[in-house]
C-alpha cells in the first residue's frame, strides 16, 4: 500500500466517501449551471464533466492507485487533464480544484503533493481570470485559501495518524513485554516452588526415612543377641514411619507442619529432642533463653526444619554422645543454636550435593535463613564437635514471602 496513504479505517472510509460525493456534486453543479444557464457549449461541458467523472471513478476501483505512487500520479494526471479541459470550458470548474488538493496531498509524496497543489491553485486562478477577462487579488483568495486549508488539514491528519501508529506500536510492545514478563515470573515462581519443595522434602521425609533406616539397621544388629532391643528399635521405626506419613499427608495438603499444630516452637523443639534421644544413641537437650516473642509461621517452620535437619546430621554423621539445642529470643532477633560433641568436620571441605549420597542439608538451611533475611553460621573442626547457629530478624524483609503455605 502507498506509504503516503494511511490504512483505511471506518473514519477514513467515511472521509473518502465524502470526497467522492464532493467531486460528483461539483461536477453536477457545473453541468447544471451550464444547462440551466443556457451557456454556449453546454453539451461539450456535459461531455467533459462525464469524462472527468468516469476518470475519477476509475481511481478507487483500480487497486494499483493506492499501492503505487507512480500509478496514483498517472491517475491524478488524467483527472487533472480532464479538469483543465473542463476549466477551459466553464468557470464553474474552479470549485473542483478543492477536492483535487486533497487527492494530491493524500496520494503523492509531500514534496510532489505540494508542487501539484501549487500548480492546481495557479491553474484555477488563471482559468477563472481568463473567463472573467480580468484579474484581481480577490480572484486568487479563494483557490489559494482552499489550497492552504487542504494542506493544513491533510498534513495535520497525517501527523495525528503517525502519532496514533506510534502509540499503537508502543501498546503492542508493552503487551508483548507484559506477556514475556508474566512468562518469566511464572518460570521464576516454578523454580522458587521447586526449591521450596526440595527443602521441605529434605527436612521432613528424607530425614524421617534416614531415621527409619538407622533404626532398622540397629534392630538388625540387635536381633540375634537382644530380641527385645530389636523389637524396641522396630517399634520406634514404625512410629517414625507414622510421623513421616502424617508429614507427607499434611505436606501434600499444604498445611502447617503437624509438629507445630496446637503448640509453640519451643515445645516442638523440645519434643524433637526427646524423640531423637529415644530413637538414637544421642542425648539431645533443649534450652530456652530470653522472653518468648510471637513469631510468624515462616520463622517457626524455618527454625523447626533447621533443628530437624541439624539433629539428623548429628545422628548420621557426627557420632556424638550429646547435642544441645538452644532457642534464644534476643530482642529483635531469634536464634537457634545446635552444638554437639561429635568428631566434627572441616566446613571448607564439604562434598557437593549428590542425589545418591545427599549433602543438601546445609544448603537447604542456608537458603531458608537467607529467604527470611537471617544468617547461618557453622563452626566445626575435626575432633572438636560442631556448632551451628541460625539467627533470624523478628521482622522479615518486605520482599520475602513465607514459604510455609504455598
Amino acid at each position: 500500500m502507498n506509504s503516503a496513504a494511511p490504512a483505511l479505517t471506518p473514519t477514513t472510509r467515511a472521509l473518502a466517501w465524502c470526497l467522492h460525493l464532493l467531486v460528483i456534486g461539483l461536477l453536477a453543479l457545473a453541468v447544471g449551471r451550464a444547462v440551466t444557464g443556457e451557456r454556449p457549449h453546454a453539451g461539450w461541458i456535459t461531455a467533459v464533466s462525464v469524462l472527468c467523472g468516469l476518470t475519477y471513478a476509475a481511481g478507487p476501483v483500480l487497486p494499483g492507485v493506492r499501492r503505487s505512487r507512480r500509478a496514483a500520479a498517472l491517475w491524478l494526471a488524467a483527472v487533472g487533464a480532464c479538469w483543465l479541459v473542463l476549466l477551459a470550458s466553464t468557470p464553474d470548474a474552479v470549485w473542483v480544484a478543492f477536492p483535487l488538493y486533497f487527492l494530491q496531498l493524500h496520494l503523492l509524496s509531500r514534496r510532489a503533493a505540494l508542487a501539484a497543489v501549487t500548480v492546481t491553485a495557479a491553474a484555477a486562478i488563471a482559468g477563472f481570470a481568463a473567463h472573467q477577462h480580468s484579474f484581481s487579488p480577490a480572484m486568487a483568495i479563494g483557490p489559494a485559501l482552499g489550497a492552504a486549508v487542504a494542506v493544513a488539514v491533510v498534513w495535520g491528519y497525517q501527523a495525528l495518524y503517525r502519532e496514533s501508529e506510534h502509540r499503537r506500536r508502543l501498546i503492542e510492545e508493552l503487551t508483548a513485554t507484559r506477556a514475556d514478563l508474566a512468562t518469566a515470573q511464572h518460570a521464576a515462581g516454578v523454580l522458587a516452588e521447586r526449591d521450596r519443595l526440595a527443602r521441605e522434602i529434605h527436612d521432613t521425609l528424607a530425614q524421617g526415612l534416614s531415621s527409619i533406616q538407622l533404626l532398622l539397621r540397629a534392630a538388625e544388629r540387635a536381633l540375634p543377641q537382644a530380641p527385645q532391643n530389636a523389637a524396641r528399635y522396630v517399634d520406634q521405626a514404625r512410629q517414625a514411619a507414622v510421623d513421616n506419613l502424617a508429614e507427607a499427608r499434611r505436606f501434600v495438603a499444604a498445611l502447617t507442619p503437624p509438629t507445630l499444630e496446637g503448640t509453640t516452637l519451643a515445645d516442638a523443639l523440645e519434643r524433637l529432642c526427646t524423640t531423637t534421644s529415644a530413637r538414637h544413641r544421642l542425648t539431645a537437650r533443649f534450652h530456652l533463653t530470653g522472653d518468648p516473642a510471637p513469631l510468624t509461621t515462616a520463622h517457626e517452620v524455618a527454625l523447626l526444619r533447621i533443628g530437624q535437619s541439624a539433629l539428623a546430621n548429628t545422628v548420621r554423621h557426627a557420632e556424638a554422645a550429646t547435642a544441645d539445642v538452644t532457642l534464644s529470643y534476643l530482642g529483635d532477633h531469634v536464634a537457634l543454636d545446635i552444638v554437639d560433641d561429635g568428631h566434627g568436620f572441616d566446613p571448607t571441605l564439604l562434598p557437593a550435593p549428590d542425589p545418591e549420597t545427599g549433602g543438601f542439608g546445609l544448603a537447604a538451611m542456608r537458603a531458608r535463613v537467607q529467604a527470611l533475611g537471617g544468617t547461618l553460621t557453622i563452626e566445626s573442626a575435626p575432633g572438636r564437635g560442631t556448632a551451628l547457629a541460625a539467627q533470624l530478624p523478628l521482622t522479615p524483609p518486605a520482599d520475602t514471602e513465607p514459604e510455609a503455605h504455598p
